[in-house]
């Protein structure tokens, strides 16, 4: 277009490719102004088990662009999820937001949770701190912790930065087990919270900004040593033979020891009984909450109730 004399800035046609534009104020392309490229759009997917990342499939498969509403603007996935992996999925319309969130030089967070059939311990685990080679193909730090045994299978959360293929099911096979099970829940800052399956949601331009300065940046939310839980489609998807995902309970506090009593010293305020969560949600549950009940008025022949002798 520069060679054919199309483009202008202030009415002057551009000669060479090599001018420096500090904005697109003032130029035009055949007399028509450019516009403003339109900020980046950044979308959450909660991607289904079963669906191919990828826009079509020789093979005739499903894919998620099957599934997805057709009001969307083109979306290009970030990174991939393999088929039978399952959980947060961003798509963008920016492909330089999308190689900056790809790229393992920018550090970007993302936090799984596996169900595998085996044996495996916490040290195990910890020692994956240093990263692990596995086949010629070198993989970095990857935090993993065990969250818990259910009969023969155990659920396993991990974060790393890296994302190479199939990294997490590779590892843990590494380590003798047998993934059944992947969940993505988190990608950098990007939180899958409660979206359903097959749902999608679009990030505030705010909070993209935002990421874009701090790529690194993890919310109070995120930082947790554990993954976020999956959402409770995902629970209710479970089968019935497993218990439902339950959080973690909270560690129980210290309570500080109760010091006797010297002469001379004030007495201590009355206790106020806290009530309990029943009573708070339900205030019928408690006596003082109770309604009066409404006398009973006696109507004309009614006989009236006799009263014992003494």
């Amino acid at each position: 277009m520069i060679t054919d004399g199309r483009v202008a800035i202030d009415g002057r046609v551009v000669e060479t490719p090599a001018t420096i534009l500090p904005s697109l104020r003032g130029v035009t392309v055949d007399g028509n102004p450019v516009e403003e490229p339109e900020p980046a759009r950044l979308f959450l997917y909660h991607k289904p088990n079963g669906l191919l990342v990828t826009e079509r499939d020789p093979a005739g498969r499903r894919t998620i662009y099957d599934q997805l509403p057709r009001d969307l603007p083109r979306l290009m996935p970030v990174g991939r999820l393999d088929l039978n992996t399952e959980g947060l999925l961003l798509m963008t319309t920016d492909g330089a937001l999308k190689r900056q969130l790809e790229l393992p030089a920018t550090g970007v967070q993302r936090a799984y949770r596996a169900r595998a059939y085996g044996q495996v311990s916490q040290a195990q685990l910890e020692a994956l701190i240093d990263g692990v080679e596995i086949e010629g193909v070198r993989y970095g730090t990857i935090d993993a912790n065990l969250e818990r045994r259910t009969g023969a299978n155990v659920w396993v959360e991990m974060i790393l930065t890296e994302g190479k293929n199939r990294e997490v099911r590779r590892v843990l096979e590494h380590l003798g087990l047998k993934v059944s099970r992947l969940i993505r829940t988190r990608y950098g800052p990007f939180l899958l919270g409660d979206l359903k399956p097959g749902e999608i949601g679009e990030v505030r331009t705010q909070d993209v900004a935002q990421f874009r300065r701090d790529p690194t940046n993890v919310p109070p939310a995120a930082r947790v040593d554990t993954p976020p839980r999956p959402s409770t489609p995902l629970r209710a998807r479970a089968s019935a033979t497993e218990p439902a995902l339950s959080p973690q309970k909270p560690a129980r506090k210290s309570l500080p020891r109760k010091q006797p009593s010297r002469p001379g010293d004030a007495a201590p305020p009355p206790k106020s009984r806290r009530p309990t969560e029943r009573q708070r949600l339900s205030p019928l549950a408690t006596p003082s909450a109770r309604p009066p009940r409404a006398k009973r008025s006696r109507r004309p022949g009614d006989a009236r109730p006799s009263r014992p002798k003494p």
